[in-house]
């Protein structure tokens, strides 16, 4: 479906009002080359977009944003130790989870109510709770803007970082993801690392691949507001990572200062943690404002423009600065 000045609202976590100047949504991977064949992705600047939980529109968009509206999810090849699972791009990132989950394979049940399309995963190598989606990725298939080819990347092309990839990189705008593979686990080796995780398991009556899922379920319930209630895009901010020294230091000042280890010997630090020392949890300037029990989130209370939100992470940034001497950097895409 091809159309012009449509209001993208609705696709968008935050709520904010945007009108892009072209709109394309394909349901099926011929359509998209096809698009793109007409010539149409030459002439104007392109994004794509698929569930906007991640991303901060502070303008109108003059351009053409493309969203996939694609359906599907299956096993391709069962072994007695795995499942590789295709997935299309339009396929609520949840519902994949939940299906898999459900079918008995594991691998990414840590990964459990993040919000979002499946295309916008080895986008954006989501993660939490110990586990990342290049931890199970396989490989993916896109298509090239320029001349709607199809291009097959491995997970090792993909080339994943902390919340980066390829996508992100070399070819940011010049790909739409629309088909991601999966390797998951039959026997799947459950990770319980974060003591929320380890106690909801418990109380849920013990450590199998649906507590796991439904124990993250209610932390993020519990932690993160939930965006059809007030807009937000989840953590606004990732988390620093530090040296090994220069961590212990941190130590000897704020014992408690959550950190967790990487395999480098760098440490990842709470950027939430960060926020909230510094006196920013639950704070709100106008109709922006970071939540009260989570402050790596901001929201937006009703009203709020992308310009007043920024502004918001910019006092963050600044006083996480002045206070801890650490840069934060926000995780999410502002337009």
């Amino acid at each position: 479906m091809y159309t012009l000045n449509k209001d993208i609202k609705a696709l968008n976590t935050f709520g904010l009002p945007c009108i892009t100047t072209a709109f394309f949504s394909f349901t099926s991977e011929e359509d998209l080359i096809t698009f793109i064949k007409s010539g149409k992705t030459k002439t104007t600047r392109v994004l794509v977009l698929g569930g906007g939980s991640n991303i901060l529109f502070t303008k109108d968009f003059e351009g053409l944003i493309i969203h996939p509206a694609t359906a599907g999810m299956s096993v391709e090849h069962l072994t007695t130790e795995h499942a590789i699972v295709k997935v299309s791009a339009g396929v609520i990132w949840d519902d994949f989870v939940e299906w898999s989950v459900n079918q008995g394979f594991g691998g990414i049940e840590n990964l459990s109510f993040i919000p979002g399309l499946a295309g916008a995963s080895p986008v954006q190598n989501i993660g939490a709770y110990g586990s990342e989606a290049k931890d199970t990725l396989l490989k993916v298939r896109c298509i090239s803007l320029e001349d709607g080819s199809v291009i097959e990347l491995t997970a090792a092309d993909c080339r994943p970082g902390y919340r980066d990839s390829i996508f992100k990189r070399e070819l940011r705008d010049k790909v739409v993801v629309t088909t991601i593979w999966y390797r998951l686990s039959r026997k799947p080796s459950l990770n319980t690392s974060y003591p929320d995780v380890a106690s909801e398991c418990t109380a849920l009556g013990g450590i199998t691949l649906q507590n796991v899922r439904q124990a993250i379920i209610k932390i993020r319930r519990r932690k993160l507001p939930d965006p059809s209630e007030i807009g937000n895009a989840g953590s606004f901010f990732k988390n620093p990572v530090i040296s090994s020294a220069r961590f212990s230091e941190f130590l000897k000042e704020h014992p408690d200062m959550p950190g967790y280890s990487l395999p480098d010997g760098t440490f990842k630090i709470a950027a939430g943690w960060l926020i909230d020392r510094c006196g920013w949890k639950g704070k709100r300037v106008g109709d922006a404002g970071v939540h009260p029990n989570q402050a790596l989130v901001l929201v937006n209370y009703g009203n709020a423009t992308g310009n007043e939100i920024i502004s918001l992470a910019e006092g963050i940034k600044k006083s996480v600065k002045e206070m801890f001497s650490v840069d934060i950097l926000p995780e999410v895409e502002i337009i």
